[in-house]
């Protein structure tokens, strides 16, 4: 596979991988864009891995929690 990389920085961090990696050139960087195509396309957005947490710690919550009277409060917060 032929491939040329005319910007210097990316040409010499893929001669870096390459070498690292005892590969061609152009197999790091076909492997280093794939890795991070793999990582950009497993990400979920935000809201939706909050979403998952925010549904967990209700479950965790509604499982064998009991309501808090005010004098439990207090007691806590050391007020007599």
């Amino acid at each position: 596979m032929n491939l040329q990389i005319r910007n210097p920085q990316a040409r010499e961090i893929a001669e870096r991988i390459a070498r690292l990696r005892n590969i061609s050139v152009a197999d790091a960087v076909v492997q280093a864009l794939e890795a991070k195509y793999q990582q950009l396309a497993d990400e979920q957005p935000l809201a939706k891995r909050l979403g998952v947490i925010a549904d967990e710690l209700a479950g965790l919550a509604n499982s064998s929690g009991q309501d808090v009277t005010k004098n439990e409060i207090d007691t806590m917060w050391g007020h007599p």
